[in-house]
């Protein structure tokens, strides 16, 4: 499905962002739950990848599981670029995975219209209105990687936490919890491109 199809069937639908509105998170895609195991069961096809460092806490709750397309699994690779010239480590990629997948299923949303949270926008629903940055800066991903990841690390302890905390602290979601269901595809994600 094109990016311009998503859009209509996301604005059609009225489906709200997890940023704020009390509608809910998105579900853009046939999202599929599993069961959560409290091990980290990470699908690495690289080595070197140290799953410890991918899920510390074990996942939390029941976890959820999308299809990505190619734009998605682009978004993936500019996310984990943005975090490794930020310095930070596999965990900050795998948080910010998780919560660009909570957001906006990793696809870099512009305006959508009613259906849009206030002035969300991009790969994790920032906001001009709240000091992120310009919507061409929040639809570019390596610069709304950065921004979440600036937030992450004013966040004392986060590589400490479990997902949703983090995750919850920089982004001020009206859904604190709704982070925790994709932590095992995001580890996934990040063991499988970390190294590619």
């Amino acid at each position: 499905m094109n990016t311009l199809m998503r859009k209509g069937v996301l604005g059609l639908a009225g489906l709200a962002f997890a940023g704020g509105v009390v509608g809910g998170p998105i579900a853009a895609h046939n999202a599929q739950t599993v069961d959560a195991r409290p091990v980290a069961v990470v699908q690495s096809d690289k080595s070197g990848v140290d799953s410890a460092k991918l899920i510390p806490h074990g996942t939390q709750g029941v976890q959820s599981r999308i299809d990505l397309d190619d734009e998605q699994v682009a978004n993936v690779k500019a996310i984990i670029a943005a975090t490794k010239k930020s310095g930070l480590d596999e965990r900050a990629a795998v948080i910010s995975v998780a919560t660009s997948l909570q957001e906006s299923k990793l696809e870099n949303l512009g305006h959508l219209g009613d259906a849009n949270d206030h002035d969300s926008l991009g790969l994790f629903q920032q906001r001009p209105s709240s000091g992120w940055g310009t919507p061409e800066q929040i639809t570019d991903p390596e610069y709304s990687t950065t921004a979440f990841l600036k937030g992450l690390k004013q966040v004392d302890g986060w590589q400490d936490m479990p997902l949703t905390e983090a995750a919850q602290t920089v982004q001020v979601s009206a859904f604190p919890d709704a982070y925790a269901q994709w932590e095992q595809q995001a580890a996934d994600l990040v063991g499988q491109y970390w190294n590619s």
